[in-house]
């Protein structure tokens, strides 16, 4: 990492210092932005490329959250979608600040409570599917609504893919000398970076879809299909 040039101070400092001065009293505590016993003065070199690269695979292969965006670009539109797509993001950045702070150390104790959330998860897609199902009709079609920005980001906290991109991340791709606010704001900024765009991709791959659902026999067979990749997403939520 780049020393400044006229000062001499270390970047961690810059952002300790303006933490100071904009963020609610505490966030500025040396202990958020570095672990014990490591000393400031002491340069981390991090490469990017290989969470980037990870990030960008977990980001634009299939999982719960884009077959659900592919879902509702088809039906409502990019525009509307939106709120799902930054929930989604907004709901990573959350998870993955509970994650640096400890959060996965419950998981590690009580196993249990991960595939809880893995139940309850699959069973919110089993819902979608069923309500994809039953909109069919232009009746039912006209009572439905997008998913919000708050369900969407709730449900990252159900969704074990999520999970497992975000304690990979944590725990792999940074030392943990960096502390809690350093490391869950540099992986937040690159997983939302890749992470919407890539979303935004499904997205629009549903809204491209948008005419053949004008015919009610393309409806059904576009319903059918995700109500089934919902299906198959759930299962291998649980297995």
């Amino acid at each position: 990492m780049i020393r400044g040039r006229r000062t001499g101070l270390h970047p961690v400092q810059y952002l300790q210092i303006a933490a100071r001065a904009y963020l609610p009293c505490g966030c500025g505590n040396a202990a958020l932005w570095r672990a014990p016993g490591n000393r400031m003065g002491r340069t981390l070199m991090i490469d990017p490329l290989p969470f980037v690269t990870y990030t960008f695979v977990m980001s634009i292969t299939p999982g719960p959250n884009n077959v659900m965006l592919t879902a509702s670009g088809a039906h409502f539109g990019l525009r509307r979608t939106l709120p799902h797509i930054l929930g989604v993001g907004g709901g990573f950045v959350v998870q993955l600040l509970a994650v640096c702070a400890g959060l996965s150390a419950l998981f590690a104790r009580w196993p249990a409570l991960q595939r809880t959330l893995g139940w309850v998860g699959a069973a919110y897609l089993l819902y979608l599917g069923w309500r994809l199902l039953g909109h069919s009709d232009t009746e039912a079609r006209a009572g439905r609504r997008p998913v919000t920005f708050l369900e969407a980001a709730m449900f990252q906290f159900l969704n074990p893919k999520a999970w497992v991109m975000t304690v990979t991340a944590a725990t792999l791709f940074l030392p943990q000398e960096l502390g809690l606010l350093l490391r869950g704001g540099y992986m937040a900024g690159i997983m939302e970076g890749i992470g919407v765009p890539c979303m935004t991709v499904w997205a629009l791959f549903g809204s491209s879809l948008r005419g053949l659902l004008a015919a009610p026999r393309g409806r059904l067979a576009f319903n059918l299909a995700m109500a089934l990749a919902l299906a198959t997403t759930a299962v291998m939520m649980v297995r």
